[in-house]
């Protein structure tokens, strides 16, 4: 079997969605996924990624991995790092296929049939359009379908709890600080907004008491002293985490963090490769690893990372807020991950604009999301996507 075509795929109404999809000399067909700037990582997959694997027998995964980011961009979720995400997922989609198995059979198997999820309440435009972080990509003001969960968590938390416990989720994420991080660069909180952002913590509490945990992100917004503070505010509504208290370029300041307050800390979706997160583990304070397959470098080094972080005791959890294949990758990996913690879904992406772009997804049932049926991934591209008008795609053969 020899790869033949490598193409990347982008619709014009999700400019910050890359598919990959790498063909073979026998039909087969992988598919792969990254999000945010897609324009940088479609150049690096054309320009790089390419070259080395054309031709090449895409089954030999281990051989070309460490190759595929080049000389630079191996630190962080570069967009090297992405690329080379979003082929690795391909590849190991087309080694399902070409087996007739399902990835995390290839993964050493599934240790549980199913796994907890908790729903990030993001709303069905959150970072549509947006290249970065910030309140102006809430996708606020515009109507829909049920599940604006965003506007939901910063003016209705509590009846949200109860949506979210009449579907059998258990676990929701809400960011309430960011519109104070904005105002002051991250390095004032004053009591006034602590405690408007404390609001819906306390509207959850007191509407469904400890049925459900509650995740804070803090999007790594916020110097170390006023992450500290935040951290120690939330303690009395006992958060299940405490994700991303500061930019993630300076370790010893998280750690500091983390030693600082009796909140669980949770980072890790930002960063790229083993070596990235081995520091993290060395620190020896965080309470949970979080990873994004569509930017740690796939599969393959998040099978790696997890299995790292085993040997420290400390749980794993991966991100989807992201795309449907991101989020399909995840769930195989966590049915075969012993230190899997729970699955990130976001809700109004899921009954949303998923489904509209793939078929077969992941079913979630009563707060648990399983593998789709299928070899490799189990998904693929609705047909018609390839036919829109607004989709554009790029082919190197």
């Amino acid at each position: 079997m020899k790869i033949t075509a490598i193409e990347t795929v982008r619709i014009e109404e999700f400019p910050n969605l890359l598919w990959v999809q790498v063909s073979t000399d026998d039909g087969l067909v992988g598919l792969g996924e990254t999000f945010f700037g897609p324009g940088a990582v479609e150049a690096h997959i054309h320009e790089t990624i390419a070259p080395i694997l054309l031709d090449q027998d895409p089954r030999l995964i281990g051989r070309y991995h460490s190759k595929l980011i080049g000389y630079v961009g191996f630190a962080g979720s570069s967009a090297e790092q992405r690329g080379r995400s979003a082929i690795d997922i391909a590849l190991w989609d087309i080694w399902g296929k070409a087996t007739n198995q399902p990835i995390h059979q290839l993964l050493g198997g599934a240790v549980r049939k199913d796994i907890r999820v908790y729903n990030t309440c993001a709303g069905y435009r959150y970072v549509r359009k947006s290249s970065g972080q910030g309140t102006n990509n809430f996708g606020l003001n515009i109507e829909n379908g049920p599940y604006e969960d965003l506007d939901a968590f910063l003016n209705s938390a509590d009846e949200l709890a109860h949506s979210l416990l009449e579907m059998g989720i258990d676990g929701m994420k809400i960011w309430p600080f960011d519109y104070a991080a904005e105002r002051s660069n991250g390095h004032h909180i004053s009591s006034t907004d602590l405690n408007k952002a404390l609001e819906p913590f306390a509207k959850i509490r007191h509407a469904v008491g400890d049925k459900i945990d509650i995740m804070a992100e803090l999007h790594a917004l916020w110097d170390r002293p006023n992450a500290v503070k935040i951290s120690r505010a939330l303690e009395q509504f006992d958060p299940y985490w405490v994700e991303d208290p500061v930019f993630m370029d300076h370790l010893s300041s998280l750690d500091r963090v983390a030693r600082s307050t009796e909140a669980p800390i949770a980072v890790g979706e930002t960063r790229g490769g083993v070596a990235d997160f081995r520091y993290l583990l060395e620190l020896d304070s965080l309470s949970l690893i979080i990873m994004d397959i569509a930017w740690c470098g796939g599969l393959t080094e998040a099978k790696k990372i997890a299995g790292m972080a085993e040997a420290w005791h400390v749980p794993v959890a991966f991100h989807d807020c992201t795309g449907p294949v991101a989020l399909t990758a995840s769930t195989h990996l966590a049915l075969a991950s012993n230190n899997c913690d729970i699955q990130e879904i976001v809700r109004a992406f899921y009954y949303g604009w998923y489904g509209e772009l793939m078929t077969n997804l992941p079913p979630v049932k009563n707060g648990r999301i399983s593998a789709p049926v299928g070899n490799g991934l189990g998904i693929e591209l609705q047909p018609d996507v390839l036919k829109r008008s607004d989709c554009h795609i790029r082919r190197s053969s």
